[in-house]
């Protein structure tokens, strides 16, 4: 996997950084996502420095990641029961 050099703006700020190639496309919608979900807390909320719109960025998007991974631990411990079921049907059928 080839690295590449990148720099991603959150709130006017440059970071330069390697990347993997085939993260590029995520880490730039990243960082578009990011400094836009921070500049819309800017204009809602009263904060003393960046870094609290950068810590509200990041507990909200954390937020979202775990109950996507809690949606899918059900899912898929839901379809493994499906599942067990099918095969105990299949084999009772046999």
């Amino acid at each position: 996997m080839s690295e590449l050099p990148a720099t991603i703006h959150i709130l006017d700020r440059p970071y330069k950084m390697r990347i993997n190639a085939d993260d590029e496309q995520f880490l730039r919608e990243a960082g578009v996502l990011i400094d836009s979900q921070a500049k819309e807390y800017a204009k809602m909320y009263a904060y003393n420095d960046r870094q609290d719109l950068l810590a509200m960025v990041a507990l909200t998007q954390i937020t979202q990641l775990l109950k996507l991974q809690h949606k899918q631990q059900f899912r898929d411990t839901r379809l493994e029961g499906r599942l067990t079921e099918i095969n105990q049907l299949l084999d009772r059928a046999d």
